[in-house]
């Protein structure tokens, strides 16, 4: 790589996780080109040095699994996370609408729009039903999603407004949800490009420069679009779903490509597929019944929703075009399926969320190449509604731990909306396993935090070495010695991608 005359940047008395003393690290053409101990760089022109006064620098941070324009709708959202509960749930809801009459008295008329985010209903003592809502809505569109994305709890005006009819079971699930496009549906106009740019920037705020966006829209058109409106905090990997596969193969892109008019700021990313459901949707494609069903009982073991045969001819497809593969599964029949589909195909690639796994199959992940992509923080909010709906199994669930003892690569990534665009969040929980205070869950499965920074950098490891692209993060507190609550907190002074600033703390 050609290097300018001077320096572009010096970030002096610099902490990493290799040196004993600090260091200086020099940047040039966006790549770190010296490590140096202080005081033995080369300096020229004052302003382009920063003296970090022993503060650490790590790797920039990648978040492998955003649902991005969803996580951006959420700031527009009825948060309902608090509610334990169906009928505190339509408390909220009642007092959301009633809010919305007094402030607008003048759209009297106008039927109100409403959408709710974030209800976990797997351990509710009550049954959420349509009935209930209109009692408390009336004629108005209320969309309320739940924290895994994976159902939803409509109002008949919104059921009546996507010309669909009731779900059976009062709550749309699974693909029945899917089809009616969430995203497109946002109370009023949604956000524009300048909320995109604020999430973005926040995420860089956060020390991320760059994430796996998994959203079933066109993402090659959307983030071209995005890039080129300005929202260039990030590096994007942009995901195809298997009906938008055909459109990349056209293009004649393959995963890692860069999509042109972006900068090279984004990627083609992996194909994915959605193979079963969520634990707290109970739809997680399990060895074993869920409670309270039999073997005879509809969906009683969850939904497989791509049969094994189905999803060896789409890997087969994206391999033989040069599409990666990262497919979803959490229950651990979905998981030995889709692991049994990567080996016939011979393929690698990256089982998403890998919440439940056989004892037999960690081993599988290391043998096979498969990434094991997983959100710790998953594993928090979920721990109580694994001990009541995989009781006697959770031993091997969220299993961080068994998965890197047996050779597996762990990446991590948030699933945001279902959990906050916020790494030290992940690495927090996967370190910890604890949160709010409470005894840590399976201990025996946490990780250190050099294990969990490694499985948050993009391939990139937990230290800062000469020839890496300078995307660097600079923090305030050393993450390696940090506390778990620390850690979840992490104050973060300045990220940079390919040594330019993204995010700057005034401090800095």
């Amino acid at each position: 790589m050609a290097t300018s005359t001077h320096p572009s940047l010096v970030l002096l008395n610099a902490k990493i996780e290799s040196a004993s003393s600090p260091v200086d690290i020099v940047i040039e053409d966006g790549a770190v080109t010296q490590v140096v101990p202080s005081g033995t760089s080369a300096l020229t022109d004052p302003l382009s040095s920063i003296d970090l006064a022993g503060r650490s620098v790590i790797p920039g941070l990648w978040d492998q699994h955003v649902h991005f324009t969803q996580w951006t709708n959420m700031r527009t959202r009825l948060d309902l996370s608090r509610a334990t509960s169906a009928a505190e749930t339509l408390e909220i809801v009642g007092e959301a609408i009633a809010a919305m009459k007094a402030a607008h008295p003048e759209d009297a008329n106008t039927p109100l729009k409403l959408m709710g985010s974030s209800f976990r209903d797997g351990l509710w003592p009550d049954k959420p039903t349509i009935a209930a809502l209109d009692a408390v809505v009336g004629e108005a569109i209320v969309i309320l999603v739940s924290g895994d994305l994976h159902c939803a709890w409509l109002s008949s005006a919104a059921i009546a407004s996507f010309g669909a009819a009731p779900p059976a079971d009062e709550l749309f699930r699974e693909f029945e949800w899917f089809a009616l496009k969430p995203s497109q549906q946002n109370a009023g106009d949604g956000p524009g490009m300048a909320e995109y740019a604020e999430t973005a920037a926040a995420a860089a705020a956060r020390g991320i420069v760059g994430l796996t966006d998994f959203e079933a829209e066109d993402n090659i058109a959307v983030w071209t679009e995005r890039v080129q409106a300005g929202v260039r905090s990030l590096r994007i990997k942009a995901c195809v779903w298997p009906h938008r596969m055909d459109g990349a193969i056209e293009r004649g892109l393959k995963t890692g490509d860069v999509v042109d008019g972006t900068d090279g700021l984004v990627t083609l990313g992996p194909l994915k597929v959605v193979v079963d459901g969520s634990l707290n949707t109970r739809t997680a494609f399990c060895h074993d019944p869920y409670p309270g069903m039999t073997a005879d009982d509809e969906n009683a073991y969850g939904i497989l929703s791509v049969p094994g045969s189905e999803l060896v001819s789409l890997l087969k497809r994206a391999k033989d075009n040069g599409i990666g593969a990262a497919i979803h599964a959490i229950g651990d029949e979905a998981n030995g399926i889709v692991l049994d589909a990567f080996e016939e195909v011979g393929m690698r690639g990256a089982i998403e969320h890998a919440q439940l796994v056989d004892e037999k199959d960690f081993a599988r992940f290391a043998s096979l190449g498969i990434q094991a992509s997983v959100q710790p923080e998953h594993a928090m909010d979920d721990r109580d509604v694994a001990d009541r709906h995989w009781a006697g199994r959770t031993a091997r669930a969220f299993a961080f731990g068994s998965l890197l003892e047996a050779g597996a690569e762990l990446t991590l990534g948030s699933d945001a909306p279902v959990a906050p665009l916020d790494p030290w969040h992940a690495i927090s929980a996967a370190v910890s396993r604890s949160r709010d205070g409470r005894e840590p869950w399976h201990p025996e499965q946490s990780i250190s935090a050099k294990a969990a920074i490694s499985a948050s950098t993009g391939g990139n490891g937990s230290d800062v070495t000469v020839g890496m692209i300078a995307d660097l993060v600079i923090l305030d507190l050393d993450p390696f010695t940090a506390s778990a609550e620390e850690l979840r907190d992490m104050p973060v002074s300045g990220t940079l991608r390919a040594g330019e600033f993204t995010w700057r703390a005034p401090a800095l």
